[in-house]
């Protein structure tokens, strides 16, 4: 999983999956998920996401695996 956050637009993505989406869905406003074409939910577009979101704290509890860091 990869969270991108790009402050041009505003907007995160959470990349669940490695397959490329073939549909998608708006479930709020500015809140979108993506499927692959077996209908496996891939990744969520959040726009205006510092609206929605607090950008400033990410937790991992429990996540058994390695994590890696990028400052912007």
């Amino acid at each position: 999983m990869k969270l991108k956050y790009y402050p041009d637009t505003d907007s995160l993505y959470i990349d669940l999956s490695s397959k490329p989406s073939a549909e998608s869905t708006e479930i709020s406003e500015g809140v979108v998920l993506d499927y692959d074409s077996d209908g496996n939910l891939v990744g969520i577009d959040i726009d205006n996401a510092s609206r929605k979101i607090d950008l400033k704290e990410v937790i991992l509890s429990k996540i058994p695996a390695e994590v890696e860091a990028i400052t912007a």
